[in-house]
């Protein structure tokens, strides 16, 4: 290659410059400022003995040799701050911390795509293949460095995330922390619950029973139930229940399984439920036109304004009276004034949704109560769903409600009474009230024609379902 002068390289730009001294074998001539490059480039050309313009005496004594030609050093304070953004940006946008402790020639090996995007004109030049060599020996070298690093910092990352989580949730409780608890069962209309440990009061000494223990273990209202408990965690007010050991004195393995509910054996309602309603008209007629069981599905229906939730409501007063019945009531999409009169009587709703609620939320509240009944049911028990009503939620809501009700064979029994604009399909039993006898005050403001009860001589007898008949034709005859 010919010596090229001082004015030829210093009217060069920095692109041409780097091309230079990489064909001389410059080492580190990418971090040189162009006056300091210029001056490699001739000292290793062998001098010029023509030089128009002598070097900078400040940056000849903050340079320093290494190998064959001067390198600038990182660590020094010669350089101007204005210098600072143009050295920047010819090392890649990298930060001078980045490179002060690093190899000056691997920052030359880093920056090489760099300088060559900078220069798409510049004539393409390689460095020796060992060079090539050395650098992608390195380039691995540094990459499994990496890897390594990457890994002790997930396994730190892993055991400060694991002391989080362990003063999140407080210190370990072992056996020695853990004590018995029994009381009696009281559930949430979230489906979790409380084991009252002096019912039927609320205490600080309760405990928390969760959403799938009661499922699991298929816990009803009342359940005499017994098991370790473990203190509160830093996040909760109450103990929790561990496990279930004992549910009404058996063990719970044994009441928890067995038969599921919809595979149990179950036969037509065969005992009526008295209303006892001698000075009501409304409840006599329901009575006995249109008589309802234990495990009978019944629905109330008549257009708006027809009275069905008042004849709920005094059905519900009269049932919940009676101590062999679980009776629960759900009011899900009522008027707002509604859920006020149900405080009138003896029975309080688990559950109230206004108008306003979605129809899921209310879907939801079904089915909680629903499945509570069930259990009530498998366990031999006799209970009592009220709904109010059924007409904003999905029909299939609806179905599956009215479908779990049913009387066991030799076993408890599950009645559904609920209201809704039409009959759904699949009821026992259906009321149905008269929007015209209503509003005109002639009670009972039952519609017998569109009224009935599948097999009602299983309630009232041969003669009863016969007089049932007969009243249903003087109806139809009288309209």
């Amino acid at each position: 290659m010919s010596v090229i002068s001082r004015s030829a390289l210093e009217s060069s730009s920095l692109a041409d410059l780097h091309e230079i001294a990489s064909e001389l074998g410059l080492d580190g001539y990418r971090r040189l400022r162009k006056a300091d490059l210029v001056v490699s480039i001739i000292e290793r050309q062998g001098g010029d003995a023509d030089a128009e313009v002598a070097p900078d005496e400040d940056v000849v004594a903050g340079a320093q040799t290494n190998g064959d030609g001067p390198v600038a050093d990182a660590d020094a304070g010669a350089e101007a701050d204005t210098d600072k953004p143009a050295r920047r940006s010819r090392r890649g946008g990298r930060g001078r911390s980045r490179t002060r402790d690093r190899d000056p020639r691997e920052a030359e090996g880093d920056d090489e795509p760099a300088a060559e995007a900078a220069a798409p004109s510049a004539r393409s030049t390689r460095p020796p293949r060992a060079a090539r060599e050395n650098g992608g020996t390195r380039d691995r070298d540094r990459s499994a460095d990496r890897d390594r690093g990457s890994d002790r910092d997930r396994g730190a990352d892993r055991e400060r995330g694991s002391g989080r989580d362990r003063d999140r949730e407080g210190p370990t409780t072992g056996a020695a922390d853990e004590r018995e608890a029994s009381g009696r069962v009281e559930l949430l209309p979230n489906g979790s619950g409380f084991l009252r440990v002096s019912p039927p009061e609320p205490s600080d000494d309760d405990v928390y029973i969760s959403a799938a223990q009661v499922r699991r273990c298929e816990l009803v209202a009342s359940d005499e139930v017994d098991g370790p408990v473990r203190p509160p965690r830093r996040s909760e007010r109450f103990p929790s229940l561990i496990r279930i050991d004992t549910i009404n004195g058996r063990s719970a393995d044994e009441v928890s399984v067995g038969t599921k509910y919809d595979d149990l054996p179950c036969t037509y309602a065969s005992e009526r439920l008295s209303l006892e309603a001698e000075d009501d008209p409304t409840l006599k007629a329901i009575e006995w036109l249109t008589p309802f069981g234990r495990g009978s599905r019944v629905v109330i229906v008549g257009a708006p304004r027809a009275g069905k939730t008042e004849a709920l409501r005094r059905i519900a007063g009269k049932l919940c009276s009676q101590d062999e019945l679980e009776c629960t009531v759900v009011l899900t999409g009522v008027r707002p004034e509604e859920l006020a009169e149900w405080t009138d009587t003896s029975l309080e709703p688990i559950t109230t949704l206004g108008l306003a609620a979605a129809p899921d939320a209310q879907g939801q509240a079904i089915e909680r109560a629903v499945e509570t009944g069930r259990r009530v049911a498998a366990r031999g028990g006799h209970a009592v769903v009220l709904i109010d009503s059924l007409e904003q939620v999905a029909e299939p809501v609806g179905r599956r409600a009215l479908a779990a009700a049913r009387r066991i064979v030799d076993g408890g029994s599950l009645t559904i009474i609920a209201t809704a604009r039409e009959p759904l399909g699949g009821e026992t039993t259906v009321i149905a009230l008269d929007v015209v006898l209503a509003s005109t005050g002639r009670l009972p403001a039952l519609d017998l024609a569109a009224s009935g009860t599948i097999r009602p001589e299983l309630l009232v007898g041969d003669k009863g379902a016969e007089a049932i008949a007969e009243a249903r034709a003087v109806a139809i005859r009288g309209n």
